[in-house]
């Protein structure tokens, strides 16, 4: 199949012999016919020299890398690509058994496919994208799903209708691509749980955080809890497993908090340790009292992009300021920053200031980040995300 052709500047084709996944617009000298945003470019260097294909787009970044190689994006390749990863989730013992049915088993650059997420619930893939290309890709992607999962996978739901450029104009609605079942329940570390693929926040669930709900579980024991920004309930149902004496789940959504409660109900039928609260996460934290001994503060991204990062940060401050100053003496705190923009250091520096404006002792016991599905691609640091600190307040 010819291509069009991506020729770059002199020496800017150093990121790509570097194994970088994107091509960014200023690096590109000219452009041999008219591609349309997501059709399948090659990309050439000053001395007429092969570098990369991938999807075309219209923003900083023109192309994302599908291949370093000259070699045909078919069916092969995505089968290929997707055999890989979920070889990769086997090894890990994620998929394909009964005690853990959810995972990632598709991140984006991690999974050298920029521009697409996969989570899959238990029969079910939940395909995002991200980029203009993937989604013309959808269809391929799914027969290559069914070649690599065979008869584990019923139902693939594709959820991009606010993840896809909105310039791009695609008009495109969310609805299954294959199968159809609505609800059913996953389970992760032998918890079940529901997802609301259709309405929920991302694809459902965040899968992200399970190794981090599984260590917060041992430290609940005997601890009041207190779950902000809980979405569906993630990090309450593991600390009533890990044996919390009572747990306060909090979110600004009155579905959020419906879901979390129907979350613990299936795992702790009628039990009065758990409450739930649809409220304003800062309001809650100001006129709480000092209840809580354990405190997860896992907020949604607040910044997206670099432009709003300053005030991103002065958010990461209040909030755990706030905690600081009303968690018990003993206590711990889980906190997390799950903005790509927002650095290690910009993220410490920021827990670092609302500690010491609280003039209280504060170690910290350690150091989290993103699960093995959600794998960074060493050509790719940027796809380090999910940062968090576990602290030790006296």
């Amino acid at each position: 199949m010819n291509y069009c052709k991506v020729i770059l500047k002199p020496k800017k084709e150093e990121s790509l012999l570097r194994f970088h996944p994107w091509v960014f617009s200023g690096a590109i000298q000219s452009i041999q016919g008219k591609p349309a945003e997501g059709d399948i470019v090659e990309i050439f260097g000053s001395n007429n020299q092969f570098l990369a294909l991938g999807h075309y787009q219209i923003g900083s970044i023109a192309v994302r890398i599908l291949s370093f190689k000259q070699i045909p994006i078919d069916i092969h390749f995505w089968v290929e690509r997707i055999e890989v990863a979920y070889s990769i989730r086997k090894s890990l013992g994620l998929a394909g058994t009964d005690y853990n049915n959810t995972y990632r088993l598709i991140h984006g650059e991690g999974d050298n496919l920029p521009g697409l997420v996969i989570d899959i619930y238990a029969h079910t893939a939940v395909v995002q994208a991200h980029s203009v290309g993937m989604h013309h890709a959808r269809s391929i992607i799914v027969e290559a799903l069914k070649k690599v999962m065979g008869e584990s996978l019923r139902n693939v739901y594709y959820k991009s209708e606010s993840t896809l450029p909105f310039k791009a104009n695609l008009g495109t609605e969310d609805g299954y691509l294959y199968g159809g079942e609505i609800e059913e329940i996953a389970v992760e570390n032998g918890l079940k749980f529901y997802v609301d693929w259709l309405k929920g926040q991302k694809t459902g669930f965040f899968v992200d955080q399970r190794e981090n709900r599984t260590l917060l579980q041992q430290y609940a024991k005997d601890r009041s809890v207190l779950n902000m920004f809980c979405y569906t309930g993630g990090f309450s149902f593991y600390a009533m497993r890990g044996g919390a004496k009572v747990v306060h789940s909090v979110d600004s959504s009155a579905r959020a908090i419906a879901l979390t409660n129907k979350n613990v109900e299936a795992n702790f039928p009628n039990d009065p340790r758990h409450e739930a609260y649809a409220e304003d996460a800062f309001k809650y934290l100001e006129k709480m009292g000092s209840n809580y001994d354990l405190i997860i503060l896992d907020p949604p991204a607040f910044a997206k992009h670099k432009d709003v990062l300053r005030n991103a940060l002065q958010g990461y401050r209040k909030l755990n300021a706030i905690a600081f100053e009303k968690i018990k003496p003993g206590g711990i705190i889980f906190t997390f920053s799950c903005s790509q923009v927002v650095s290690k250091e910009n993220f410490r520096l920021a827990v670092f200031s609302a500690a010491a404006q609280s003039g209280r002792n504060v170690r910290i016991l350690h150091q989290l980040t993103q699960p093995a599905d959600h794998p960074i691609n060493i050509y790719h640091p940027e796809g380090e995300y999910l940062k968090g600190l576990v602290l030790h307040v006296e």
